[in-house]
């Protein structure tokens, strides 16, 4: 593995390209690196917010047309891809092909789950699963400090709250059950999980994460914007 500071040496004689990279600074980085991409490297695009069509034009403008078919994907991952659970989503750009994509989708699908989707999804993307983990991690830390205040040890109560999501979210990837069906299915007439729900409900958590979602989705549309 070679290491170097210099963007440019870097990606010299690269046959793919990962640019995980701030979106406020992509243009600048383009314009320093371009010269030194040839026509057929894949140039893969972490920058949140950053359209594919974006990328293609700074390669070519900094290049005067001569780097103007570049083909560019653009990829939304998220953290938990570091204990290889990561949700990525990726689209092509213009001249992006299948077997572009394929590319893409095997360098992902190492650290999780990769899709292809639209590129006009990729910002509602960035919303849901890029900034999704630490929703979770919020709801995460609440169902532990509800286990430590009805008694149980901080330890026991991260583990229970940490594996009950984990088993949850399992059991929908592997049935493919909507999860309003296996809410049901947990929650008995009369029962604990019933008044449970009604507290949620009443606290409403669930119109709080959609929220949360639209807004942070929102946001992701105004990065590329800022400096």
């Amino acid at each position: 593995i070679a290491v170097t500071t210099d963007n440019r040496e870097a990606v010299k004689g690269a046959d793919i390209v990962l640019l995980t990279i701030k979106p406020q600074t992509v243009a600048e980085v383009l314009q320093e690196i371009a010269p030194e991409i040839a026509a057929d490297t894949l140039v893969v695009s972490v920058a949140a917010s950053v359209p594919a069509g974006f990328v293609e034009q700074q390669l070519a403008a900094a290049t005067s047309g001569k780097r103007d078919q570049v083909p560019v994907v653009r990829a939304m991952p998220n953290t938990p891809a570091a204990v290889q659970c990561g949700m990525t989503a990726i689209c092509g750009g213009t001249h992006a092909s299948p077997h572009h994509l394929d590319i893409a989708r095997t360098i992902f699908d190492a650290v999780g789950r990769t899709i292809v989707l639209d590129e006009k999804h990729m910002d509602a993307v960035t919303g849901l699963s890029a900034s999704g983990p630490a929703f979770a991690y919020i709801i995460l830390e609440s169902l532990a400090e509800a286990g430590v205040k009805v008694g149980l040890p901080r330890d026991v109560a991260t583990l229970l709250a940490a594996q009950t999501m984990k088993g949850a979210a399992s059991v929908v990837l592997e049935t493919g059950d909507h999860p309003a069906l296996l809410k049901d299915a947990v929650t008995t007439p009369a029962g604990c999980t019933i008044d449970g729900i009604l507290e949620l409900e009443e606290g409403k958590l669930r119109v709080t994460l959609i929220k949360a979602v639209v807004k942070a989705t929102s946001r992701a549309g105004e990065l590329l914007f800022e400096k």
